[in-house]
């Protein structure tokens, strides 16, 4: 006669089917989020690269193409503003990639704790921040929008009449 916590044969091994079934699709969830990581980097830098080269194409054409200064101005600021919109828009899904990420790893080592043995995967540590690449994407992302805007207010805008 079996107990309430006796398993069968049979059940524990449709246990261990199903483990392995969700480790397989969570390891195959943190391949698609870093490829993720991957496209929305190039995605920022082809569109950031098109638009920034567009203002720059308005402020060295507008006099020639009979733009007025104003007119010139207000589109090299709208340009230069998409950009920052694509910016944060890259910024955001790769925060929430990190985030994802995070939380399959932890579903990773949970079913490792139980499959394997307790530690056999170490979780995360947010200390390692500096080891991740999104980190070094992030900062990229900042600084260039940062010195766009600079370049623009110093170099571009003003000269501009």
């Amino acid at each position: 006669m079996m107990t309430a916590g006796d398993v069968t044969p049979e059940a524990e091994a449709m246990r261990k089917e199903f483990a392995l079934e969700r480790y397989r699709y969570i390891l195959q969830q943190i391949h698609a989020v870093n490829e993720n990581g991957y496209r929305f980097l190039a995605i920022y830098q082809t569109l950031a690269t098109t638009l920034v080269g567009a203002a720059l194409a308005l402020f060295v054409g507008y006099r020639k193409w009979g733009v007025e200064p104003d007119t010139a101005r207000g589109g090299i600021i709208g340009l230069l503003s998409l950009t920052t919109v694509v910016a944060a828009f890259t910024v955001t899904q790769i925060v929430v990639g990190t985030l994802a990420w995070l939380d399959y790893r932890n579903e990773e080592c949970d079913i490792t704790d139980q499959m394997v043995a307790p530690g056999f995967r170490e979780r995360p540590k947010p200390g390692n921040l500096f080891r991740w690449y999104e980190t070094y994407v992030l900062t990229f992302i900042l600084v260039s929008i940062i010195t766009m805007w600079s370049l623009a207010g110093l170099l571009l805008l003003p000269k501009v009449r």
